[in-house]
């Protein structure tokens, strides 16, 4: 058991009820010429990865924790970089973290901004460089629209064995390679009365296709594999759009409160490939627990397969606290547990 000897404090936020946790103080040094590459070296090394668990797993954390380390950008180009950290890991992609960022980085003086506004805060990820736009009016934050990377559909009606039946999943990549499926397809609904039974089910169908050659990512492998399971209701549409309702099931058993930002990207770029959303129409995404992101489609100019999207996502984050921790060396849990 690794120890940790220095106090570590954070920032928290949530977007739409999504918790994120950004270490701003005590974080270990990772190396790596790029976060893409810094990703990699956290996940194998012992010391570093400490603090992850201590920041995420009980006591001071819950299976449903998500969180980041900021590290240096990959060049001039952006603010800053971030790896996030969950449970089980570290992702390729976040976009409710991206929120949080742009509204951390803006309320703290981390990036300059004008009071009243939009600031771009650029921001590179192991999955490329995304930017929240961050919209003051007289100093206070109101909103923020997440630029996500190209994204683009992958596969069709794909059947995967459940213990609910089979599945017809729909895969996507937008910074990470999302399994859509109709909720009602398996005999649930996105409500809390089904919140055991859909992380089942999304682990089941995670799983199964996280090694498939559908996942692979075509030119990074660090990118491939599942992150995660996406269910949706279908709410018919709006004056704008569609309006679905969705829950992700992310890394293993982990489940969104938000409507997931770059999950929103990863539905976009079905819906856009598909006709259901025309250009310049709005997807209203709720989450399981009912907060809202709104979600928009431009094509990528000569974008994969000329089906690629630029998504961008609308949503908000908000302060929740500052916090220092600690671990004491005589503590015999150390850095904590998990239980799901």
């Amino acid at each position: 058991m690794w120890h940790i000897t220095n106090s570590v404090r954070t920032i928290d936020y949530h977007t739409a009820g999504e918790p994120f946790r950004i270490v701003v103080e005590g974080a270990p040094e990772i190396p790596g010429s790029s976060v893409a590459e810094r990703r990699m070296a956290a996940t194998g090394t012992p010391e570093i990865d400490a603090v992850r668990q201590l920041l995420c797993q009980e006591p001071r954390g819950h299976a449903d924790m998500y969180g980041c380390f900021v590290v240096p950008p990959d060049d001039d180009g952006a603010d800053f970089g971030v790896l996030f950290w969950h449970k089980d890991g570290y992702s390729t992609a976040c976009g409710h973290g991206t929120i949080a960022l742009g509204v951390w980085a803006v309320e703290t003086g981390r990036v300059r901004s004008e009071p009243t506004g939009e600031t771009a805060v650029t921001i590179d990820v192991p999955s490329g460089r995304v930017v929240a736009r961050v919209t003051q009016v007289d100093g206070v934050v109101i909103g923020v629209v997440f630029d996500n990377v190209e994204s683009y559909p992958i596969a069709r009606g794909v059947e995967v064995e459940t213990s609910r039946g089979r599945a017809f999943v729909d895969l996507s990549y937008a910074g990470a390679i999302y399994a859509s499926v109709d909720a009602d397809t398996v005999g649930l609904s996105v409500t809390p009365e089904h919140y055991p039974d859909l992380i089942a089910v999304g682990r089941e169908i995670k799983w199964a296709l996280n090694d498939h050659s559908l996942a692979r990512h075509p030119s990074d492998a660090r990118l491939s594999g599942v992150y995660g399971t996406i269910f949706y209701d279908d709410l018919g549409d709006t004056a704008d759009g569609p309006h679905q309702r969705n829950v992700t099931v992310f890394a293993d058993g982990e489940v969104d409160r938000s409507p997931c930002g770059s999950g929103t990207g990863a539905r976009l770029a079905l819906l856009a490939a598909s006709g259901r959303l025309a250009p310049g129409q709005t997807l209203t995404h709720d989450s399981i627990i009912g907060t809202r992101f709104l979600g928009h489609a431009t094509p990528a100019p000569g974008g994969a397969d000329r089906r690629g999207i630029l998504p961008t996502v609308e949503g908000m984050a908000y302060k929740t606290g500052d916090h220092s921790f600690t671990l004491d060396p005589r503590d015999p849990i150390g850095t904590g547990f998990v239980l799901r």
